[in-house]
């Protein structure tokens, strides 16, 4: 459940910071503040969704890698995807909208049929995995031909990633993997990929640009190559 809009399943639906101050006069600045934190991650919510809805089109059935409470996928699935979730927490599965598909098992154990969707994405979760060649590998089998593969990882280049690692409760504190162009690597050995980043923030605003140092995100994308016979019958 390591992902960057974790919080957002319990923000989306909050009273806005006036409403707050007007119900509620006192602690009303901190509440004001509070609402504001929810805007912030309502936006993050609402860029990631919209990158992955201009990504995966031409594509339905989609996998979901470490989806949490399977939020962005939700909204995947009021967009007319085929979501399905995947994620070793039963409890957070127990979250999800009922659009959602889901099921409880690890990444590296994913117990999917070969070629059964068309894309699999990771939400800044894969570095969270023990073995993410493993599942890596494992997403190679589960997409069809010329499958797509949408990898978004947390950039410890950004601000926010180096403000949040200095918060003892921060899950960034919990990453297992951060050299990305080692990742990145994994990854094309498998995908015809490119790479970008994605998701500027500075302080407590979310910003248009893609410089290294605010894109919260480093996005690896890329098309599943075509199997050789060997590969086939390995």
């Amino acid at each position: 459940m390591s992902r960057l809009t974790t919080a957002v399943g319990h923000q989306a639906r909050g009273t806005s910071g006036r409403e707050l101050a007007t119900s509620d006069p006192e602690g009303a600045a901190e509440r004001y503040a509070v609402s504001g934190r929810k805007r912030f991650w309502q936006e993050i919510f609402r860029r990631e969704l919209a990158y992955l809805v201009e990504h995966l089109k031409g594509c339905s059935d989609i996998l979901s890698v470490g989806c949490g409470p399977a939020v962005i996928e939700g909204g995947l699935a009021k967009r007319g995807f085929n979501v399905t979730g995947l994620d070793v927490s039963q409890e957070a599965l127990n979250r999800a909208p009922d659009s959602v598909r889901t099921v409880a098992a690890k990444a590296e154990d994913m117990p999917f049929p070969r070629s059964s969707f068309d894309a699999v994405v990771y939400v800044a979760s894969l570095q969270f995995i023990d073995d993410y060649r493993k599942a890596i590998e494992k997403s190679v089998y589960v997409l069809r031909s010329g499958g797509r593969i949408i990898v978004m990882l947390l950039n410890p280049k950004s601000e926010f990633f180096k403000r949040k690692s200095l918060d003892p409760d921060s899950y960034v504190r919990r990453i297992r993997h951060t050299d990305l162009k080692k990742i990145e690597h994994v990854i094309a050995d498998n995908y015809a990929i490119r790479t970008e980043y994605f998701l500027g923030v500075k302080g407590d605003a979310v910003l248009a640009d893609r410089v290294a140092g605010n894109a919260v995100l480093y996005v690896v994308s890329g098309t599943k190559k075509s199997l050789t016979p060997a590969s086939v019958n390995a």
